[in-house]
């Protein structure tokens, strides 16, 4: 590699490849012969904030009691990143407020940075990123977490950043994210693997059965934190056998919503909510919700911190915690085989989480929420960072469990190719209102 050359030109580098095929291995390498200040490297946790911010919890984005005066807002983190980054100018303060405007970010600036969604989480790290004007910018699944108008955005601004001299290397598991302006494919699995993935016969939607009971219920829910409502006023309903694509932009409140199902919004008990047809707050634990719900999340991605076997994390899902802290029996780990089979990941059983590469980690984490065969599955984006084999593989088996008779699915996507054939219903958020 001519890396002075590379430092010195403005041009586009793609790293593509297969899951685990070692992109981000080589990128690291990249990095340690650049051995420069003035390279940058956004890996793909940053979606979900400061990969090494081991304090984080699963509900912490809802828990408004953990906010307090030390608590960064989106303008003061930006802040505190500009004056890091560099001399205080009057260019670069117009650099900054650009790239505010261009990520938009702008409607966000007032809110804490506990509160953002996985997506204003990767905007705000890619803006403290491009505010230090590195010379060279490594992105590592650049446009995960990303609605449809950020990553046009995003698009625009990296073949303006090569316009200007910078030298970009971007790492990519799918043909799509490979844009018209790359000056160079360095490829980590064979070209024609990559853009290989056999398409199965359109499978067949399943017939449609009568209405089953209420699976969800809300009516007029609101959800605020200060003076902003994050979600609502909303009424919705879901019920038994009904498979619903949740869709909107970064921060329209999609992960809210959710996690007001799921139990992990301690603002669900004041809010006219019933989950099987019993009202939220009449007596039952926050366990009694969980055991019939499969759920994965950036956020339970993010709070996947300790370094555990892949087979403990799939099993974690059968006792509905974040690792897993009891044994489980012989019957319990040929269930967890079985779904690790169905995803394709045997063979990472006793490999630890932490050292899987991010599309395997999103695989065992969704085969956590399949492990149990829940009444209803949550899917927060579940395709994260998959190239489109494995992309292909899990739309098939939410097809199977869709076929599944009294099995409810809702799903979020910011890609509609992601989304089952099985989809009847959709609701589509923007800013908090459907």
């Amino acid at each position: 590699m001519d890396t002075a050359k590379n430092l010195t030109e403005g041009r586009v580098v793609v790293i593509a490849g297969l899951n685990a095929s070692g992109k981000t291995i080589m990128a690291e390498e990249m990095r340690r012969q650049m051995n420069s200040d003035s390279v940058r490297y956004v890996a793909f946790c940053d979606t979900y904030g400061t990969a090494t911010d081991r304090s984080y919890y699963l509900q912490q984005r809802w828990n408004q009691h953990d906010i307090d005066q030390e608590t960064p807002t989106v303008a003061s983190s930006l802040e505190r990143s500009f004056l890091l980054s560099g001399s205080d100018t009057a260019q670069r303060r117009q650099l900054k407020q650009d790239l505010c405007q261009l990520m938009g970010l702008e409607p966000s600036l007032d809110k804490y940075v506990i509160a953002l969604s996985s997506g204003e989480l990767r905007k705000m790290q890619l803006v403290k990123t491009l505010m230090a004007h590195p010379k060279t910018l490594i992105l590592d699944n650049p446009f995960i977490g990303l609605d449809a108008e950020a990553r046009d955005m995003l698009s625009q601004q990296l073949k303006k950043l090569k316009e200007q001299g910078m030298t970009l290397y971007l790492l990519v598991a799918r043909p799509s994210e490979i844009p018209l302006f790359a000056d160079e494919i360095r490829w980590t699995t064979p070209e024609k693997e990559f853009y290989s993935c056999k398409k199965e016969d359109t499978p067949t939607p399943p017939a449609k059965t009568t209405q089953g009971g209420e699976v969800v219920n809300m009516t007029d829910v609101t959800i605020s934190y200060g003076n902003r409502t994050i979600l609502g006023p909303l009424t919705w309903t879901v019920h038994e056998g009904e498979h619903w694509a949740l869709s909107g932009p970064n921060g329209s409140g999609k992960s809210t919503l959710l996690s007001l199902i799921c139990a992990d919004n301690p603002q669900g008990y004041a809010c006219d909510i019933a989950l099987f047809g019993r009202r939220r707050g009449t007596g039952e634990s926050i366990w009694d919700i969980k055991r019939r719900i499969g759920y994965v999340s950036p956020e339970l991605h993010r709070s996947y911190q300790r370094n555990l076997p892949a087979l403990s994390i799939v099993g974690s899902g059968l006792k509905d915690t974040v690792g897993l802290y009891t044994r489980f029996n012989e019957q319990e780990r040929q269930q967890c085989l079985k779904c690790m089979d169905a995803f394709g990941i045997r063979e990472l059983v006793n490999r630890s989480f932490l050292h899987l590469s991010s599309g395997e980690q999103r695989l065992i984490l969704v085969a956590r929420a399949f492990v149990k065969n829940p009444d209803l599955l949550i899917l927060d984006e579940p395709m994260h960072g998959l190239d489109l084999r494995r992309q292909q593989l899990v739309k098939q088996v939410i097809e199977d469990y869709c076929k599944q008779p009294s099995k409810t699915l809702i799903i979020v996507s910011h890609y509609e190719e992601e989304l089952p054939v099985c989809i009847d219903h959709r609701l589509t958020l923007q800013k908090g209102h459907a």
